[in-house]
């Protein structure tokens, strides 16, 4: 046997735990599978197999008198009643350092065919959020490698943020953006319902260089609802594990959208009556508990710094996942599809964008660039029409000019990178809202420049 293929036999036999038959499936039904066992001996949320250990696998979602009702993971074709069941627990993730660098899916198995160890401690994938009254305050604010985030969009650590968007608007374009230039020891990224095709060129090609300290954890769009939603636990429990070890941690999740789906999926084959658009009444919950575990650490620990991205159909920021996660976040950024139209990228809405973090991130002075900046955009946007149809007279409204002047240098500049950091992009912002000409120097004011 070869070396690699010895080490993946060793992290096989590392990663087995007891197993017994616990019960017998009694009926097949619409969605899921009736299994009864000894009582007591299920719980929801337990993993199980079936065919004695040669099947497919589920997890417990309702339990009743008659039994549990068991969702597959997989097709159920082959499965009979009668057939052994085997109880797996509850599905633990164990990460260490050696998880850096690698590809891996919700249950902690490798997907690059390479050996990957399990650590020495366990971890539940719905944990608890630290106690509110030890977490510490939101920290210093972070380099982004953005003009846009390093000024009016500041991230600080332990803050998290939303990105707002319908598809194809550069959502993924930004994560990579920010997985490379904000400065976080370990970067955790969970990509949920994703392409499959997609998964190896977002870890080469968008990630790039930062994989060497990000683990990511996929489930593709092909994979069952149950792990489409264990992935957004398992990433958030590798993010915990680093944390707890005093690391700080850049958690991206790619998108909330695709967890909140399939906790519907998950939720209306347990009996649960739809809700909000077709949404069960537990979604509320169920994000924002998975939410509230980033943020700030308690004591040693380090801080998890989250961004979240929500796919909004229609640009509805009103639809429920959009507004249950808003209201939960330290802020949100909304990507337009009209600026990505018209090629700027990334596509973001200055105008419909918040950081939580303002003022309180920012000096005295960079705080006035930003409302400055604020102010501007909006005195354009509301004469936008006129002065692109041309019936904008110059000098009629003299805010109304300033943005004139400014206003093609400050919209590149929000798709600026900032290599330089935060210091160099306010520089750069108070050049293009206050210029100095040459003494004597006449600026043109060009209607609809």
């Amino acid at each position: 046997m070869s070396l690699a293929g010895l080490e993946n036999l060793c992290a096989s036999i590392a990663s087995c735990t007891p197993r017994q038959v616990m019960g017998r499936v009694v009926a097949i039904e619409r969605g899921s599978v009736r299994v009864v066992a000894g009582q007591g001996r299920l719980a929801i949320g337990d993993r199980v197999r079936f065919h004695g250990g040669m099947g497919p696998y589920g997890e417990v979602i309702a339990l009743s008198e008659l039994g549990a009702a068991i969702l597959v993971e997989g097709p159920m074709g082959g499965l009979r009643v009668g057939d052994a069941v085997e109880c797996l627990g509850v599905p633990r993730l164990a990460p260490h350092d050696g998880w850096l660098g690698r590809l891996v899916d919700p249950l902690g198995r490798a997907m690059d065919g390479r050996a990957l160890f399990p650590g020495a401690s366990p971890r539940d994938l719905l944990a608890s959020p630290p106690d509110p009254a030890r977490r510490r305050r939101l920290g210093h604010r972070l380099d982004t490698g953005s003009a846009a985030f390093d000024t009016a969009l500041p991230i600080v650590s332990g803050q998290r943020m939303g990105l707002f968007a319908g598809s194809g608007v550069g959502k993924s374009s930004l994560l990579g953006t920010l997985a490379r230039g904000i400065d976080a020891e370990v970067v955790v990224l969970a990509l949920i319902g994703e392409r499959g095709r997609e998964v190896r060129e977002f870890c080469e090609e968008v990630i790039g260089p930062a994989m060497q300290r990000t683990v990511v954890v996929a489930a593709t769009s092909d994979q069952s609802p149950l792990m489409r939603r264990r992935c957004a636990w398992s990433a958030m429990a590798v993010a915990e594990h680093f944390r707890d070890r005093g690391r700080s941690v850049l958690l991206l999740a790619d998108s909330i959208t695709r967890f909140a789906e399939a906790h519907r999926e998950i939720a209306l084959a347990a009996g649960e009556a739809p809700s909000l658009r077709g949404h069960p009444p537990s979604l509320s919950q169920m994000i924002m508990s998975l939410a509230e575990r980033a943020g700030p650490g308690v004591g040693q620990a380090g801080d998890i710094t989250a961004i979240f991205t929500v796919l909004v159909a229609g640009s509805d920021m009103n639809e429920p996942v959009a507004d249950i996660l808003r209201g939960v976040l330290d802020g949100h950024v909304v990507l337009d599809r009209a600026i990505a139209e018209r090629g700027r990228f990334p596509a973001i809405d200055l105008l419909r964008s918040v950081s939580r973090s303002l003022p309180a991130a920012a000096t005295d002075g960079e705080n006035d660039l930003i409302r400055k900046a604020r102010r501007l955009l909006g005195a354009y946007a509301r004469a936008e029409l006129m002065i692109q149809s041309g019936l904008y007279v110059a000098g009629s409204d003299a805010e109304v000019d300033e943005a004139v002047r400014v206003w093609p240098r400050l919209d590149a500049f929000l798709a600026e990178n900032a290599p330089g950091g935060v210091g160099q992009s306010f520089s750069r912002l108070a050049e293009i809202l206050d210029p100095k000409p040459p003494v004597g120097a006449v600026m043109p004011l060009t209607a609809g420049a």
